[in-house]
Order: structure tokens, then C-alpha cells, then sequence
């Protein structure tokens, strides 16, 4: 009851103070943060976007365990117990002080009222439960009394029910003007509008993916335990550093008032096993990146500039470096306000997010971005790469079988094999199906919208009785053919050829 009382005191003030400052938030961040690169990436393969939520509940299970530890320690040693709570509010306001998007001393408030109430809690229904029986009697108390320690502690469930509601509504209340500014902004038309997706781009063939992925579907990657809910009306982008001639502020109108590129562009996770499912297609609208930059004075290492990495800050201190080069280059890098004709959803960024075609998203895909640093690879880390992930990480060429699933019992006959391939900024001009060991076979391409975006194809296989193993592989516009050396996610992106295995009844 004392830790549960804990908690809503530290959520009321965190939604008094700043909402991201609960110390069940800055904990989790604090364990992501310090969380080996192999045991994020097994996190996120086993427990897919809900490995947030499986860290979430594995911080209230051992703040469980260590309480009941301490309310038994509390029957016979009250200031001890109360003693061990306020130790855990200090853990958490270190967690908060050392975050990367702390705002200062406030941030320890949470914390530290949490523990100051719930250590008074505890010591105080620890004297309500404490008998005069066969145990030792504990300094302050006077005897066990069943009325009076059951009002207590209903008193106490009461209010701390009351101030988790009241948490929560606070939370809710503070989110409601980034939740106004988003549902009141009108996206313009835009000045380069994208090209008519080609008849043909997709096949209509049962289970498939959608060459658009609706943004309910869209795949989430990041370490944000709370999505950031930023106010478009008051939200900042700041460029600077090495070689900024002209260091500029901007704001969200700022940006839309300049000439916006609609790009369809498919982004790909470096989490993303052989055949996974952490990759999508979408329309893009958003402001071209290179040319801002070069408004600002910057100039790609090819012309002289002094900077060869940029590094992005969103709002809750995450940081990405891409290659200044590979942003300048001409590809349609930009700094995205719409997806799929509406503004960002908050889990994927809003209001600004930055991408580059042909790159994994930890170097280039920067949500609730608020800061552009222009620097050196030499000079700066950024958050991955300390994590010993490469610095620089284009998409490998790769392709995958959406249909028919993993074990599948097709009938016998023309069975239809099916699914994507991708090489970003490159293309991809083949692809070919292998049953069992038989030779390669050319599967049919659909027609492709542009490089940028993943290519849809399908085989029609003549299928005979019994077990079968299909492999896929793709050649991109170069004529590199996919790898088939087998390779993990880490350090920068996994390749091997897809395979299924089903039984044809």
C-alpha cells in the first residue's frame, strides 16, 4: 500500500511538474539507455513494439517485490524500511537528473515526493499493523488494533486511488494543446507533388503487403517510453555548428511556407531480422532538407564543407548522425510534416520528423526533431553508435516472402508466392524464387513506383505433395544480387536470403 501510494504521489507530481519526469519513466529510459545493444535488439525481435511495455511492467514487478521486502522489514524496524523507500526516490532522482532530456532540478521533484509520502505511509501503517504479541514490540507503537489499521489503510487506497486519477487527468489535460495543434493544422499542397504511382505497383494477390502502409500499421522503433506530445504552436528547430555560415531558428510555419516535396519512401529499421516485419511504405510531405541546409550556409564535404555528419536531436534526447554528404547528394532527404495526407501521428514524430531515403533509420530518421548539429564523425557519437552500431548504415538490398506464411498447408497445384523487395535509392530490377534446392526462377516484378520505395512481385509455382523450402533473393539497379550470407542486425543491418517452409497437402 505504501509503494502504490508512492507511485501516484510521484505521477501527480510529474503531471504537475513535467509528465516525462515519473520515475517510472526516467528508470525505464535510465535501464534502455544502459541496456546492451544484443539485449535490445533480442527485445525488440521478441517483444516486438510491446517491448516497452514488457520493461514498463518488469520496473513494477521488482518495485513490487522490493516492497513487500520492505513492509516486512517495516513490522519489525520502522524507520529502516521507511529508510529503504527513500532510497529508491533517490535512485529514481538520478535517473531523472542524468536523462539527456532533463529540464533541471525539477525533474528529482517526482522522485522525491513519491518517496517522502510513501516512507511516511510506510512507517506509519507499519505502527498500525505492529502487535504486542510474541514479537518484539516496535519503538512508537501501541498495539494492534484490526479497526483502526483497516480504516487506515483504506484511507490510504483511497487517496492514493484519487491521486493517480487525478495524475492522469492532469497528463491528459497537459496534452491537449499538442493534441489542439495537430488536429487544427492544414497541410498545404505541395509545391512537387509526387508522381502518380504506376498501374500495376500492386498486385492483387491474397495476403500481400499494401504498397502503402496505413500509419496505424506502420512499424514503431524507439526508446521513448511516453511518446513526446509536442506543440506544434510552440515547437522550435535550431541548426548549427561546424560550417553553419547562417545559424537559423525555425518555426512549424516557417517550414510551411516553403515549397514542400511529396516523396513516396519506404523506411526500414536496422532491427529488421531477414523477412521481418519492421519496414514500410509511405507519401511523405515535408520540406527539402538539402536545400534548407544550404540556406544556412552548409556545404557538403565534395565542395569543401567542413562538416561530414549531422547529428539530429529530437525533444527527449535521442540522437542520430547521417552523413551530410549522403543528405546533399540529391536524394529526397527532408524534414517530413505529413504522412499519408494527414500531419504526423505523434508516434511517428509530430510535428517534424527527418528521413533520407537508402539509409536505416537509427542514422537518419530522427522523430520529434528539435535540433540540427552540424559536426564531424571524428568529433561526435551520437546515441547508437556509442552503442557500438556502425556509423554509417545504408539498407542492404533485401526481399521478403509475404505469402504463403511460414508453415502453411497450400493445396496442391499453382500456388501464387508473393511479397517485397527493397534497395532504397537504387531499386530493384529482379527477383527470384528457389523451391527446395531446384535452380533460380523469375518471379514477376510489379511495376516500380520509384527507387526509393520497395517493389511488390509474385511467382506462380507448380506445387507437388509434401514439404517444401521457398527462398526468395533480389537484385538491386547496380547488380549486386542479396547476399546470402547470414548476418545479425547489429552492427549495421542483417542480410541472408528469406525462406519459408510449407507442407502442400
Amino acid at each position: 500500500m505504501a509503494g502504490y501510494t508512492a507511485l501516484a504521489a510521484s505521477e501527480l507530481t510529474a503531471a504537475l511538474v513535467r509528465p516525462a519526469a515519473g520515475p517510472v519513466t526516467v528508470v525505464g529510459g535510465a535501464a534502455i539507455d544502459r541496456t546492451p545493444a544484443p539485449v535490445k535488439d533480442y527485445a525488440i525481435r521478441t517483444f516486438g513494439e510491446n517491448d516497452k511495455v514488457v520493461l514498463q511492467l518488469g520496473i513494477l514487478a521488482v518495485l513490487g517485490l522490493f516492497a513487500i521486502i520492505l513492509g516486512l522489514v517495516s513490522l519489525r524496524y520502522r524507520r529502516l524500511g521507511a529508510g529503504g523507500v527513500l532510497v529508491f526516490g533517490i535512485v529514481g532522482a538520478a535517473a531523472a537528473l542524468d536523462r539527456p532530456d532533463s529540464a533541471g532540478l525539477g525533474d528529482a521533484l517526482p522522485s522525491l515526493v513519491g518517496a517522502v509520502v510513501g516512507a511516511a505511509v510506510l512507517y506509519f501503517l507499519a505502527g498500525k499493523a505492529t502487535s504486542t504479541g510474541p514479537r518484539p514490540r516496535v519503538e512508537g507503537t501501541s498495539g494492534w488494533s484490526r479497526r483502526g489499521f483497516l480504516t487506515s489503510s483504506a484511507m490510504t487506497m483511497v487517496a492514493a486511488t484519487g491521486a493517480g486519477a487525478m495524475a492522469r487527468a492532469l497528463t491528459g489535460w497537459r496534452g491537449q494543446g499538442a493534441a489542439t495543434s495537430r488536429d487544427e493544422l492544414v497541410l498545404p499542397a505541395p509545391a512537387s507533388p509526387a508522381p502518380a504511382v504506376p498501374a500495376g505497383a500492386q498486385l492483387k494477390v491474397p495476403g500481400i503487403s499494401a504498397f502503402f502502409t496505413p500509419n496505424r500499421d506502420f512499424y514503431r522503433v524507439d526508446t521513448a517510453l511516453v511518446v513526446p506530445k509536442v506543440d506544434a504552436d510552440t515547437w522550435r528547430l535550431r541548426v548549427h555548428g561546424v560550417g553553419v555560415a547562417r545559424p537559423r531558428t525555425f518555426t512549424l510555419d516557417d517550414l510551411l511556407a516553403r515549397p514542400l516535396i511529396e516523396r513516396d519512401i519506404t523506411l526500414t529499421c536496422v532491427s529488421n531480422e531477414v523477412g521481418g516485419p519492421y519496414i514500410g511504405n509511405a507519401r511523405w510531405l515535408g520540406v527539402r532538407l538539402a536545400q534548407l541546409l544550404a540556406e544556412c550556409g552548409v556545404e557538403p564535404p565534395s565542395r569543401g564543407g567542413r562538416a561530414d555528419q549531422l547529428v539530429a536531436r529530437s525533444v527527449d534526447g535521442m540522437t542520430l548522425g547521417s552523413p551530410v554528404e549522403g543528405i546533399m547528394d540529391g536524394r529526397d532527404a527532408m524534414l517530413a510534416v505529413g504522412m499519408n495526407g494527414e500531419p504526423l501521428p505523434f508516434d511517428h514524430g509530430f510535428p517534424v520528423r527527418m528521413l533520407v531515403p537508402g539509409l536505416y533509420g537509427y542514422v537518419s530518421a530522427c522523430k520529434w526533431i528539435q535540433d540540427i548539429e552540424l559536426t564531424t564523425f571524428d568529433a561526435y557519437d551520437p546515441y547508437w553508435v556509442k552503442r557500438k552500431w556502425a556509423r554509417k548504415a545504408p539498407v542492404k538490398t533485401q526481399s521478403r516472402i509475404d505469402t504463403p506464411k511460414p508453415f502453411a498447408r497450400p493445396s496442391a497445384g499453382t500456388v501464387t508466392v508473393a511479397g517485397v523487395a527493397w534497395a532504397q535509392s537504387r531499386g530493384i530490377t529482379r527477383v527470384q524464387i528457389r523451391v527446395d534446392d531446384g535452380p533460380w526462377q523469375e518471379a514477376d516484378l510489379a511495376a516500380q513506383d520509384t527507387v526509393d520505395t520497395w517493389r511488390q512481385w509474385s511467382y506462380r509455382w507448380r506445387a507437388a505433395p509434401g514439404g517444401h523450402s521457398l527462398t526468395v533473393r533480389a537484385t538491386d539497379a547496380t547488380g549486386e544480387v542479396q547476399t546470402e550470407r547470414r548476418a545479425p542486425t547489429i552492427p549495421d543491418g542483417a542480410s541472408g536470403w528469406h525462406s519459408v517452409f510449407v507442407t502442400v497437402t
